[in-house]
């Protein structure tokens, strides 16, 4: 379990410095929200990412007006906390959560509640191939990983003449090669990174994943270690996400 106060502080703490000093005090009703974040093992990097993404849409507004409290980041905090349960396998129902979408179609809208914008698949090989070789022109790569990010960006870069017009089963095999392609990526950068950085996952993953882990099967808490500790190295290299959700 989440010990509620220590989360809540941390949270005031980050939304404090995203908001440029300017406290804000989690109280009252607010207190009550970002405990039942913690009841529901929302992990503070994700509630951070959460956050993240409303700051993100509140400056593409414009010049700021007010600080950000944080009752206007509930639907970010839980479409990141979505978006990490079915990254890494975590399907329990848990109270104040919506259930993790799992066969959403993708469409080129805007999801006014959240911000979050679908994209087309060809636009999603375009950044992530954009990002693969910024990601490879960068000194925090190394050599090994460097030649796997220039392979798979080569591999995208010939797929996206064929995203554009793909319908039916020609896009459906293109997803599934995305797929593939991710996993090969990952499975290259886990292969490559050292005993401390991979402690460092291992621990991470156990930490978010402790108050699931009363509650999963032992294969699926396996499973579950596993996909966090890649979620945790993608993160620490920036690595862009090829599948396509």
């Amino acid at each position: 379990m989440i010990e509620t106060d220590s989360y809540c502080r941390e949270i005031e703490s980050y939304l404090c410095r995203k908001n440029d000093g300017h406290l804000i005090r989690i109280v009252g009703p607010a207190f009550e929200q970002v405990t039942q974040w913690a009841r529901d093992g929302v992990p503070l990097k994700v509630a951070f990412a959460g956050i993240d993404r409303y700051f993100e849409r509140y400056y593409r507004k414009g010049p700021r007006r007010r600080p950000v409290r944080i009752e206007f980041c509930e639907a970010d905090v839980l479409d990141a906390f979505d978006d990490w349960r079915r990254a890494v396998g975590v399907t329990l129902p848990i109270a104040g959560a919506r259930a993790p979408k799992t066969d959403e179609p993708a469409q080129d809208d805007n999801d006014e509640t959240s911000g979050r914008r679908r994209v087309s698949l060809a636009h999603h090989i375009e950044r992530v191939v954009a990002r693969l070789t910024t990601l490879r022109a960068s000194s925090q790569a190394a050599h090994d990983i460097r030649n796997v990010l220039e392979r798979v960006a080569r591999e995208l870069d010939a797929l996206q003449p064929d995203a554009r017009r793909a319908r039916g089963e020609g896009r459906e095999a293109l997803i599934a090669q995305l797929r593939a392609l991710d996993q090969t990526l990952m499975t290259a950068v886990m292969e490559s990174i050292g005993d401390e950085l991979r402690a460092e996952a291992d621990a991470e993953a156990k930490a978010s994943l402790g108050p699931f882990r009363d509650r999963m099967a032992p294969e699926a808490f396996s499973r579950a270690r596993v996909a966090a500790m890649e979620r945790h190295i993608r993160d620490h290299f920036g690595l862009p996400t090829v599948a396509f959700e």
